[in-house]
């Protein structure tokens, strides 16, 4: 019974969350904590995943779920109690990044810990979502890295390309500065259990080899909240200077596109675009942040001229990377000149990487197998980079996972040869899906 009554209390209690902060806007909130109860928790743990990694007490979520009723009602009271709640230390691990050859370190914490970042994630982000602004697009409900593309794409088209300043914040999880997020938070959020169990998160510390220490900036590692706490940080940091201090000092059209710590800003003028771009590194590091000197970068990115043979087709100086993709002028069906995207050529590489080191590790299992797993990597990949103008990128994707998946098909034994003709045939058998453009991003918008 109590089942079928969560949804709706849930529910109302996100409206009513909702409401006050719409009602009081810019006002800290300190009545907050009282929304999470039994039912909070239950919601929380419907929505955490259940098949990551264990943390530092090898807790798995099944082991979790033979008691849920209890081991939710425990967390509750310690976690409301005060001092009862202990954070503990995220257990961190190395994997391989895309191309192989370093790796990046990754926080795992526990289970439990996952449950109650989530509950307190879910009130956090109902009162945000009423302050964030229209540019930002990481880590929302109803938005995605393809609508920050869209809004990319309708900017530099309306504007003709313009300029466009594109930065790179150098470790940004690593270095938000606690006492800066705190001041932050404390501008909308005074709930005192809500801030002192953020406060328990940042100072929980990392185990690494038996080992625990505690980083002194940084949003906790792998944590569930983290993302929204970014999300928090860069909308002051960020967002807001520019909608109310500098966009209204601009002479021409403008605009900024953020999805998480990736950001571009667009603009008509080149002026307005190099008097920005001498101060973000200011602001930017009244935070304790800084941009990557190297990555950060001013571009010329206006629409070639009509007696242009290449629109930056390949790259190069007029073109620029975001969120996997490639921007630069070309010509449409039509001869226009459009904005278009493809691959960037880090993360075809990256791709192409790991499809080799899978079908490496796994060559003498049965080909029923292999296509499966291929197919569905195929399909994955179309899911995100599928967008319209992109078709040649994914065909040269799929070109050369078919011939990675024929070299290692003819290492599988010594004495059977995998050549062209007899990987056709199998293909024949079990063919790989065709290109398919999911996402259309020409719309909306005209220049």
């Amino acid at each position: 019974m109590a089942g079928t009554q969560t949804p709706g209390t849930v529910s109302t209690k996100f409206e009513r969350i909702a409401k006050l902060a719409k009602q009081k806007p810019g006002v800290a909130l300190r009545t907050l904590a009282h929304h999470i109860d039994i039912e909070w928790l239950k919601e929380a743990h419907r929505r955490v995943r259940k098949d990551g990694a264990t943390g530092v007490d090898g807790l798995t979520a099944i082991e979790y779920a033979k008691n849920l009723e209890q081991n939710l009602q425990s967390l509750l009271d310690r976690a409301k109690s005060g001092d009862h709640y202990c954070a503990p230390p995220v257990r961190r691990v190395h994997i391989p990044k895309g191309d192989g050859s370093k790796t990046r370190p990754i926080g795992i914490p526990t289970f439990e810990d996952k449950i109650l970042q989530k509950a307190v994630m879910m009130v956090l982000e109902t009162v945000y979502e009423q302050d964030f602004l229209d540019c930002s697009h990481g880590f929302r409900p109803g938005r995605s890295a393809h609508d920050a593309l869209q809004a990319v794409w309708s900017h530099t088209m309306k504007v003709r390309g313009g300029w466009v300043l594109e930065a790179d914040i150098e470790k940004f999880f690593d270095s938000v500065d606690h006492t800066k997020l705190r001041e932050v938070l404390s501008q909308r959020v005074r709930d005192g259990v809500l801030i002192r169990l953020i406060g328990k998160w940042l100072k929980a510390g990392v185990m690494e080899r038996g080992a625990v220490y505690h980083p002194e900036s940084g949003t906790p590692q792998g944590g569930v909240i983290s993302p929204l706490l970014a999300n928090i940080y860069l909308h002051e940091v960020l967002d807001v200077w520019w909608q109310r201090e500098v966009r209204p000092r601009l002479r021409g059209r403008s605009a900024l596109v953020r999805y998480a710590d990736d950001f571009v800003l667009i603009f008509e003028n080149e002026g307005d675009a190099r008097r920005v771009a001498d101060v973000l590194a200011k602001r930017f590091e009244k935070y304790g942040l800084r941009l990557h000197p190297g990555k950060t970068r001013l571009i010329r990115f206006e629409r070639p001229d009509s007696h242009s043979l290449s629109g930056g087709r390949d790259g190069g100086p007029g073109s620029f990377d975001l969120l996997g993709f490639t921007h630069f002028w070309g010509r449409s069906q039509r001869g226009t000149w459009v904005v278009k995207r493809k691959t960037a050529k880090d993360r075809l590489s990256r791709a192409l990487h790991r499809v080799q080191t899978w079908c490496r590790v796994n060559r003498h299992r049965p080909i029923t197998v292999q296509h499966t797993a291929l197919v569905r990597k195929l399909k994955g990949h179309d899911a995100y980079y599928g967008i319209t103008g992109n078709a040649r990128a994914l065909a040269v994707f799929r070109r050369w996972v078919t011939r990675i998946w024929k070299k290692w098909l003819g290492r599988r034994s010594w004495h059977g040869r995998m050549n062209w003709e007899r990987m056709n045939r199998l293909l024949e058998v079990f063919p790989l899906p065709p290109v398919r453009v999911v996402h259309s991003v020409y719309r909306a918008a005209k220049p």
